[in-house]
């Protein structure tokens, strides 16, 4: 028996909240990708806040990042707090400190930052976060510019907490580019890809985007058989439903109707 994969847009407004535990997800903007005059495109990255179920700001970086050690006990020390991916670009910067606010979060309050890759509509408000680590495709690093050797690869995610991962997507940016994996949320397993997809429905265009199709299709295939919820780089999240194909039947009267798995909407709090 085979599964058939069919997406559909996830309703309700930025900014979007998916409950979980121990990780909360919180769309705080959504990404765009406007069409202008000849070949001009507005665009900006969708960027997104994970929130660690014990956070709360007075427990913000209670203890600093080890000076020493090694990069995994940096990086799940660094996902204690709030963790920021893609902070869009340098234009968004007023709105996403007031989406931070929404939600009770300062930029001082972040501890890390997730870049899932290097295009400036991605990573243009770095600047915001100095108190944080950053691991911005695959480099990362410690506040002050202390850079750690990870491993990351394709099959060797980073774990940074329970439930929470970071994996190497590539294709759109080259090899290098990384998703989010959130799993346990009300919604199941939501992952933040960046530019694996612009999009629900942008079978027609991602390809031209990417710097390695053949690389991009693996990767997007991977995050359809994981996720269930998908927050792409410029469009809104979508959910990923997948249905078992039934064997055929002998009897031609006794067809099945189509049918949506989990058609029902979950309530959203935005």
């Amino acid at each position: 028996m085979s599964s058939l994969v069919q997406t559909k847009p996830l309703r309700g407004e930025t900014p979007l909240l998916v409950p979980g535990g121990p990780y909360s997800v919180v769309v705080l903007l959504q990404g765009y990708a406007e069409p202008e005059e000849g070949d001009a495109v507005r665009a900006d990255g969708s960027v997104t806040l994970v929130l660690p179920q014990a956070w709360g700001p007075a427990s913000s970086h209670e203890e600093p990042p080890p000076k020493g050690g090694e990069a995994k006990s940096a990086l799940e020390e660094a996902a204690r707090g709030p963790i920021l991916v893609d902070t869009g670009g340098p234009w968004a910067r007023e709105a996403l400190l007031g989406a931070l606010a929404e939600q009770g979060v300062a930029p001082g309050d972040v501890t890390l930052v997730v870049g899932t890759h290097g295009h400036s509509d991605h990573i243009g408000n770095l600047g915001l976060f100095p108190a944080a680590s950053l691991l911005v495709s695959h480099d990362f690093c410690l506040p002050g510019g202390r850079y750690l050797l990870h491993g990351l690869g394709e099959e060797r995610p980073l774990r940074l907490g329970p439930g929470l991962e970071v994996w190497a997507t590539p294709g759109h940016g080259g090899q290098r580019d990384v998703s989010v994996v959130v799993a346990d949320t009300a919604l199941g397993t939501v992952m933040v890809v960046g530019d694996v997809f612009e999009r629900e429905g942008d079978e027609d265009s991602w390809q031209a985007l990417s710097e390695d199709p053949v690389a991009q299709e693996r990767s997007r295939k991977r995050v359809l058989d994981t996720a269930d919820v998908v927050v792409p780089g410029h469009g809104a999240p979508f959910r990923v439903v997948r249905e078992a194909s039934q064997p055929e039947t002998k009897d031609p009267g006794n067809s099945r109707q189509d049918s949506v798995v989990g058609d029902k909407e979950p309530t959203m709090h935005g």
